[in-house]
């Protein structure tokens, strides 16, 4: 059963919503988002609030339903707040810089490994080991974050890789010597 389906949307102010059919427009303060929503999940727009209903209780509509809610509620709070992924480099002569547009990873490989900046989002890297992801959709600052991990997963035994600044990485004892 979706009770996130069921609790409503708040709108901040400076947030515009226009909604043309199952089409779904955001505008606010740092861009304009849009997504075409499940037609079947009826939006209904009181003001400053937004609720979600669904027309019944099988189990495709329930996921449907908090489905809706959730990615309209991060469309929301992506054009007022934004989204932003910090991620870590540990290892010895790990480091990322920005050359123009580029993201530029040394991470223990033969050759720099290099990632463009997509429009939408901003990488920022304050020092050598912490790389910056920031931007109004929550699915593309994550889907670039990982993409970036991926380079170089953390592995458990030295801890050694790209990690996100909250990850914990469970570690592992090496061979005992005996």
């Amino acid at each position: 059963m979706s009770r996130i389906g069921n609790k409503t949307v708040t709108i901040p102010a400076g947030v515009e919503v226009k909604q043309d059919g199952s089409t779904v427009t955001v505008k606010g303060p740092k861009g304009e988002l849009t997504r075409t929503l499940s037609a079947d999940i009826a939006l209904a727009i009181d003001g400053a609030e937004a609720t979600f209903t669904r027309p019944s209780d099988d189990s495709r509509m329930k996921a449907l339903h908090g489905t809706s809610r959730a990615l309209f509620a991060n469309m929301v709070e992506g054009v007022h707040d934004g989204f932003a992924k910090t991620l870590k480099l540990v290892g010895v002569g790990y480091r990322a810089q920005m050359q123009g547009t580029k993201l530029v990873l040394n991470v223990g490989y033969s050759h720099p490994v290099e990632f463009e900046t997509p429009a939408e989002l901003k990488i920022e890297t304050p020092d050598n080991t912490t790389v910056i992801i920031s931007g109004i959709s929550k699915q593309s600052v994550g889907d670039l974050a990982a993409e970036i991990r991926s380079v170089r997963a953390p592995e458990p035994y030295k801890g050694k890789g790209i990690r996100y600044i909250d990850e914990h990485v469970r570690r592992k004892e090496g061979k005992t010597g005996k």
